[in-house]
Parts: structure tokens; sequence; C-alpha cells
């Protein structure tokens, strides 16, 4: 498959050689091929247009790294970082690289400010080898005194959950510290009201209605796959649906599954979805889930087969029922996977979750407002200046408008207000981060897409194919 469309995209390019986001999309295929050495080159290429391009220069320091040339790869990360220290992937990449070297100190320390600026970049194997050289793992994750403010898109909540306490047995359940009973539910969601609606009909009525879902042979839960660019919501309303039903919510990440030995990452798993039955009605979520559901005719190592049909079986029910287990998947990358995960019974759901539309921007907006010195806000003329915005680059918008204030505060030693035009200002230099996801995610809906399944991006954003 991964070859139709290199050579999709090879002909595409041939129309438009200088197009950078599908030399971006072409070199990322290349590399996940093993085609390193063109992969490599066509980075280099993307340099040419733009020297400073921060992807394509990680694009070339990974594939160094990933070809054996460990030294030239480090010293492109050391020039990354010069000119990019808060880049949590270089971080990662220089923590791997510090590894090989024999630096464990360094790769520590790297480590550790990777997963502090990006928590989904966790990787099992290098937590492995810090630990086997008797460096300190990632620390707990301190939990907020007051409540959370979530500005993710299409929703605002003040968020307050309370956390379940059971037997340990000293497995990986006893990692799985954040089995919650989310306060919040949908009516604390503004927007995204299809899905609401596909996630109803998966779990909410069938338990509110069992004896008519049973008439028509249908059981609650089952499998519901969300897409989009990052921040838009995606784990909030998984959140969220579990406060609705008053579930248990299951959050995991992909250092809680994966293990550098062959056998324990199916293990993980297995243990993962016997916590969700037992703790059922429950709304299982697992963020990144491309990379444990990943396209198998591309994998080289038998072991990460292995566990995509361990966890392929644990999806149909073949070792236990999943009734009232609500398995929520995430991803920011929808087309690495496997086509076997979208057979009815499993992800049989999957729905597109956009940036916010301009009523979601402007409870966003009247929520970030509250507790800071504001004067004279024009909410709806804001909401409208800052189309394409996620809910995280709002939050971003008010950190600078906030900074700014706060400079002039300290030079004039008085409170001095954000304005609205302080903040249309800062909005006017603040590029969405949703504009890079679309910028790749229309070449796969636009070169990828013989099913359909992405059609959803091409109307949101206006393209008709």
């Amino acid at each position: 498959m991964k070859n139709n469309e290199l050579n999709t995209i090879r002909e595409a390019l041939k129309i438009s050689p200088d197009n950078v986001p599908l030399l971006k999309l072409f070199a990322k295929l290349c590399v996940e091929q093993w085609a390193l050495g063109e992969g490599k080159e066509v980075f280099e290429r993307i340099l040419t247009f733009h020297p400073n391009d921060l992807e394509a220069q990680l694009g070339v320091a990974q594939v160094l790294y990933q070809m054996g040339k460990v030294s030239e790869a480090s010293v492109r990360i050391e020039s990354i970082l010069q000119n990019h220290p808060e880049s949590a992937e270089a971080l990662l990449y220089s923590a791997k690289v510090k590894i090989s070297e024999g630096d464990f100190k360094s790769a520590n320390d790297h480590y550790h400010k990777s997963i502090a600026l990006n928590n989904s970049l966790k990787d099992g194997a290098v937590e492995k080898e810090l630990k086997e050289a008797g460096l300190s793992a990632i620390p707990a994750e301190t939990k907020p005194d007051t409540p959370v403010l979530n500005t993710s898109a299409g929703w605002i909540a003040e968020e307050s959950n309370e956390l379940l306490t059971g037997e340990k047995d000293g497995s990986l359940l006893e990692a799985i510290d954040n089995i919650e009973r989310p306060k919040i539910n949908f009516s604390d969601v503004g927007g995204l009201e299809n899905i609401k609606e596909e996630i109803r009909l998966k779990i909410i009525y069938p338990l509110q209605s069992p004896d008519i879902y049973k008439a028509y042979g249908k059981k609650s839960g089952g499998g519901v796959l969300l897409y989009g660019p990052p921040g838009c919501g995606k784990t909030l309303v998984s959140r969220a649906t579990a406060g609705e039903i008053k579930a248990s919510f299951i959050s995991i990440g992909l250092h809680q599954i994966l293990d550098m030995y062959v056998g324990n990452s199916e293990k993980n798993l297995h243990e993962i979805f016997e916590l969700a039955r037992k703790n059922a009605p429950s709304v299982l979520f697992i963020d990144e889930i491309d990379a444990l559901a990943a396209n198998r005719t591309d994998l080289r190592h038998s072991a990460s087969r292995t566990l995509i049909n361990q966890f392929l079986a644990e999806m149909d029910g073949d070792i236990a029922s999943n009734e009232g287990v609500l398995i929520l998947g995430a991803t920011n990358a929808p087309w690495y996977i496997d086509a076997a995960f979208r057979r009815p019974g499993r992800f049989d759901r999957i729905i597109f979750v956009p940036t916010p539309d301009e009523e979601a921007r402007l409870q966003i907006i009247q929520v970030l407002s509250k507790g800071k010195p504001v004067e004279k806000l024009e909410i709806r003329e804001l909401a409208k200046k800052t189309k394409d915005f996620s809910g995280a680059d709002l939050k971003a918008l008010f950190d600078l408008a906030t900074e700014a204030s706060l400079q002039k505060a300290m030079q004039e030693n008085r409170v001095i207000p954000i304005t609205t035009n302080d903040l249309l200002k800062q909005a006017k230099r603040l590029i969405p981060s949703s504009k890079a996801w679309f910028e790749s995610a229309k070449n796969y809906a636009l070169y990828s897409n013989q099913s359909g399944l992405y059609d959803p991006i091409l109307s949101f954003l206006g393209i008709k194919k």
C-alpha cells in the first residue's frame, strides 16, 4: 500500500516539484519504507528552499541516526538545539544519541526536558535504557490543587475528577493510577455535536435502553477513532464521555504498553483491557494510537506484528467480553493505521475532529479572559479574527498579551490592562498550529484517499475532488 502511495506522490511531485508539504510527506514515507538514502535527499532538498525548516532538519538527523551515523547525527542535533532549545523532538533524539554514545547523564537530562515539553513523546525503550543505567524514571506528574482550565478546541470546562483506588498486584496495573470518575459531561462541551451523537449510539443509549438494543442484537461498547490536528479536544471529549455515563475513565499512554522485552507489551495491553472490563461501564482512551496500530505491511519486526494481532484480538472480544467498554482512540495520523482496525466491530466509527468554529472560540476566549486584567474586551471580534486557532493557540495568544502587558506594568509600577488591540496584535504574530497539520493532511486526502475516508478534511478545507 505504501509503495502505491510513494508512486502516487512521485507523480504528483512531477507536476508540483517545489511543493514542500508534499516533499515532507514523501520523505517521511521513504523513511518508513526504510529508503533512508532517498528520504535524506528529499529532506535536504527541502532545506535548500527553507534552510531553517525545523521538521526537515530533524528529518535529516533522524535518518542519520537510523543509518548508524551517530556522530554526524549528534552534530546535527546540537546545531538544532542551539537554535531551538525548546524543541521536544530534538531533545528526544538527542537523548537517543547520547545513549548510543554512552553519555547516560546527558541523555537523562534531555529526555526529562523533552517529556516536560511534550508528554506524548514518552519512549519506553529510552526509559528502559536509562533505568538500566541506574538513572531515575520520569517523575510522577503533580496534580493541580485548583481546577484545571481545559482550552482544547470545541469546548471549555473547569474539570474536577475523582481518582479511583483499588487493589494493586505489583504488575503493570500498579503503575496505572489515573482511573477517574470525571465530573464533566457533554454539557461542558461546546460544539462537536456529531462526535457526541456517535458516542451516544455506541455506549450511552445502549446503557439507558438495554432492552431495546438487545431486541436489535446490539450491545454497548465498541470502538471510535478520533482524528484531527493536535489540541482539538480529542482527549477531553473522551473524558466528558465517561462523565456523561458516570463511568470509569482509563487514559493510557504508549509508555504504559510498550516494553523492550518480547511478550511484555502484549501482556501489558491485555492487563489494560482487563482493567477496563473489570470497571465496566468504562471508557478506555488510548492516545497516539497510530503507534500501536501501525500498518502491518510496513513492519519489519515480528514483535510489532504480534502486538497488533493482540490488540485486534482484545478489540474483537475473542479473549473476554468487551460489553460496556467503549474504546476511544486518538491520532493525528490516521493514514498510518492498519486497515484491519477499521473493520466493523473494531474502530468502525472514524470521526474527524476539526479546529473550533467561531462560537467555540468565543467560549474559550470568555474563560481565558477570567481572572486577568482585561479592559473593553470585544470577544466576538476576537473570535472572528482567530480563524483556524485551536484552544492551545488561543491560550498562547493570551499568554503573549499578558507577558507584554506585564512588562509594561513592571516598568510603570501599575497594572496595565489587556485590551482587544493587544490581543489582535499578538494574533497577527501567531501562526495557528493546525496549519502545518492541514498542509500534510490535505496531501493524504488528495492522493491517498481511495476509500474516501479523508473526505471530511477536504470538505472542511472547501476542496472538491
